[in-house]
């Protein structure tokens, strides 16, 4: 690193730890139902899934010793399996929530955008709520209408900013959102993956914007994304998070190839009932329970299938679902498959399910499985009941002779390997 950098943000000593089976419950049935656990000795029904990998007694340390500095003008990439601690760093950043233990120095104002529609009223039309986000940020109304224009035409909401923002979709919530975070005076951006909710071509602006808001405005971004596309476009930097530590720290490159790397050597039984859920999925109809492997290992070979078993509990009713399975390289879908005919899961039943995925001709290198369990609901849309990001972890294996005249390459040749040409006399 040559010169001297100017820092944004440190973070020396952090933890976060968070007291479960306590009041706070979100109501007054659930913290009693917290309690009538504890009393009998029993498991707190309103403990979230995922949390028993790092409880400590009826403790949770969700960030155990973050020592951190980011620098001005630095596009800084955040990647970790769920449940890793990224949301909860953010939140510290942006103030939501305090440290348990260390200091947290910030140099700038902070724009953030963490959850759909956080820092909008619903009430107040997005025109309002742009001058609310203004003045927090200390912008007097002067400055905040010699902006209003390039909000309004980046958000792409035009015909609708006089109207309440309760009454926006959560695809023009984002757009909105995203636009005051980039245009109103701020030095340091924080973003978590709320962007995945809008269009792909909105996502490329704002990833646009982001790019230049690093690079030539000299503003700091800090981005959580399980896409490592977008975090390659956009971070020259990149840290890993693991069980509540940062356990990488450097190169962008380096860094995907560690978060990708972490679960290559799991078992093949993975005990998908305790791994956190997408946050946005808040039906509890149904859960995937655990997904057992038909093999020694986390490698196969080129062309072959992965035969596997699934546990499917149900909640409520009785139900037909579908188990889609989408194969991601990188964090990018590249292919997906999906059961036939439907699931049928009895109430408060466990379902077990036998079933074969076809590699085809996916290229040797690295994948992960993204699960989802969903059903159709009556106007033919698709109801999501669990999703796992990242839920296991394989390698396709390079064959002998694997194109002997020139090293495959992803970016170059595509995730899929076509036939050789035959050349006749």
């Amino acid at each position: 690193m040559s010169g001297k950098r100017d820092i944004a943000i440190q973070l020396s000593g952090v933890k976060k730890m968070y007291k479960l089976g306590q009041i706070g419950g979100g109501t007054l049935r659930g913290d009693l139902e917290s309690w009538w656990a504890r009393k009998r000795g029993k498991e707190d029904p309103n403990t979230k899934i995922g949390q028993k990998e790092r409880l400590k007694g009826q403790t949770f340390m969700a960030l155990n010793g973050i020592d951190l500095t980011v620098y001005q003008g630095e596009a800084l990439g955040i990647i970790g399996a769920n449940g890793a601690g990224k949301s909860t760093m953010l939140k510290l950043l942006s103030r939501v929530t305090a440290p348990t233990e260390g200091t947290i120095d910030i140099y700038g104002r902070i724009a953030s955008m963490l959850e759909v529609g956080t820092g909008f009223n619903r009430e107040m039309t997005g025109r309002e709520n742009i001058y609310m986000n203004g003045a927090i940020l200390g912008m007097t109304k002067a400055e905040i209408d010699a902006k209003m224009e390039d909000i309004i035409d980046f958000s792409e909401v035009r015909e609708f900013i006089d109207t309440p923002v309760k009454r926006y979709s959560s695809g023009m919530y984002v757009k909105l959102a995203f636009s005051v975070a980039a245009h109103l005076d701020n030095e340091i951006m924080i973003m978590d993956e709320v962007l995945a909710v809008g269009d792909m071509a909105f996502q490329k602006k704002c990833l646009t914007k982001m790019r230049e808001a690093a690079n030539k405005e000299g503003r700091t971004v800090l981005y959580v994304s399980h896409n490592m596309n977008t975090i390659r476009q956009l971070c020259d930097r990149c840290i890993v998070l693991d069980q509540g530590k940062i356990i990488f720290d450097g190169n962008v490159e380096e860094a995907i190839e560690m978060y990708l790397g972490i679960s290559n050597t799991s078992d093949t039984t993975v005990l998908l009932e305790y791994l956190p859920r997408e946050k946005w999925v808040k039906n509890d109809s149904a859960i995937m329970k655990r997904l057992k492997i038909d093999s020694d290992n986390s490698y196969f070979s080129f062309g072959k299938s992965i035969k596997a078993e699934m546990i499917i509990h149900g909640y409520k009713y009785n139900t037909d679902v579908i188990l889609k399975v989408f194969l991601l390289y990188n964090g990018v879908a590249v292919t997906t498959m999906e059961t036939s005919p439907s699931i049928k899961l009895e109430k408060d039943q466990d379902t077990e399910i036998h079933f074969e995925l076809q590699l085809g001709r996916l290229a040797p290198a690295k994948y992960t499985m993204k699960l989802v369990l969903c059903r159709r609901n009556g106007m033919g849309g698709i109801e999501y009941l669990d999703v796992l990001m990242d839920s296991y972890m394989f390698e396709i294996l390079e064959p002998e002779n694997f194109h002997q005249n020139q090293k495959w390459s992803m970016n170059n040749n595509g995730f899929v390997v076509g036939e050789d040409i035959k050349i006749f006399s």
